[in-house]
């Protein structure tokens, strides 16, 4: 599939908003049990120590993030919306995770991205921080259609 055929995959900006799609995969070992984040990420693997990973085989990282949407984040007074919507055995579900921006996120990870309910930033892969939930806190039967390997979309969203 060419790029073209892809679909945006940063939305234009709307009402002061701007947007970045990821879209993975499920996979047989996601538990969603940490207690204080959730990440994404491009390996196409998971053990089952990765109890904070939601999906797998993303195609996008925060290095592909536009430069727009990550100036946005550093701003420490920007709502972040992480919005997770999974598919699979006919039905769909969806999980809004609220948090924020600061001043110290990189965002130039090129392999994974974590959102975490700490105000940690020290290292290039943290999207939002302050969030108010974490994997563990996510909806069971989510967490469940992730784990048959359901086709996931983050939708991340920045207001300033």
């Amino acid at each position: 599939m060419s790029d073209a055929d892809a679909g945006p995959e940063t939305e234009p900006d709307l009402n002061g908003s701007h947007v970045e799609v990821v879209r993975a995969r499920g996979h047989e070992n996601v538990t969603a049990e940490h207690a204080s984040t959730f990440e994404f990420t491009t390996d196409d693997w998971l053990t089952l120590a990765g109890d904070c990973i939601l999906g797998v085989d993303a195609d996008r990282t925060p290095r592909d993030f536009s430069p727009e949407f990550r100036e946005a984040c550093r701003d420490p007074n920007a709502t972040i919306t992480a919005t997770i919507t999974v598919e699979g055995d006919g039905k769909r579900y969806t999980e809004t995770v609220v948090g924020r921006g600061d001043p110290g996120l990189a965002l130039v990870d090129d392999r994974s991205m974590v959102a975490r309910t700490s105000e940690y930033t020290d290292d290039e892969r943290t999207v939002l921080v302050d969030a108010d939930a974490a994997a563990a806190d996510l909806d069971r039967d989510l967490v469940a259609a992730l784990a048959d390997s359901g086709e996931v979309e983050l939708r991340l969203e920045v207001r300033r």
